[in-house]
Parts: C-alpha cells; structure tokens; sequence
C-alpha cells in the first residue's frame, strides 16, 4: 500500500518561494512516475508537474519557468520548488504516485494535500 504525505505548504507573499516534498513509503518509488497537482477552491484538480519514472519532466502552462519538479530515488522523495509564486497559485497541493502495469493500467495513490497561500 502507497503512502504519501507532503510537507512544506505555508503562508507567502506573492514573488517569495515554497519548497513542497513528498514521502513515498509502501511500494517501488523508481517504478512510479511522482505528479504535484494542485486545487483551488470551486476549481477542479488540475495537473501542476509530472516527472516520469526515468526522470522526463512535464509542466502546466502556468507554471513553466517557476516551478521544478525533481524526485530522489535513493530517499525516495518527490519535491516541487516553486519560486516567483503569484496568488493565483494560492490551492490546496496534491502529491501523486502512478504506476502502469504491463496490461497497461495504471494505479494512482494521493497524499492529503498541503495548503498553499499566496497573498498579494
């Protein structure tokens, strides 16, 4: 069974930068690809940062050249440094593992989120 659980969520003024992590434990960290995903209030989920397994990294629009994704095999971490944060970043962040089987599903395990608010 996957457990994650985040870190690093806070209070900020608008331009300062936040560290999220996440704690993988119970499962093959290298065999999963690790998400940060992020909702705002009366907003949907939506995807912020993947990096894939083999460490190939995907952003949203929104976030390209602010944020970086990066995961720590060896300490089976997953981190998302977010910098230059604008309050339209303000949400509740989501760590995500997936893992595709060989019959091509794929499995997603979430930690319990880390609040993020931006002030302007």
């Amino acid at each position: 069974q996957v457990k994650l659980v985040e870190s690093g969520g806070g209070f900020v003024q608008a331009g300062e930068s936040l560290r999220l992590s996440c704690a993988f434990s119970g499962g093959t960290f290298s065999a999963h690809s690790i998400g940060w995903y992020r909702q705002a209030p009366g907003k949907e989920r939506e995807m912020v940062a993947d990096i894939s397994s083999g460490g190939i990294e995907k952003y949203a629009d929104s976030v390209k050249g602010r944020f970086t994704i990066s995961r720590d095999n060896a300490r089976r971490m997953g981190y998302l440094q977010m910098n230059s944060l604008k309050p339209e970043d303000t949400a509740l962040y989501y760590c995500n593992a997936a893992w595709t089987s060989a019959f091509g599903k794929r499995y997603d395990d979430w930690g319990q989120g880390t609040q993020v608010t931006v002030s302007s």
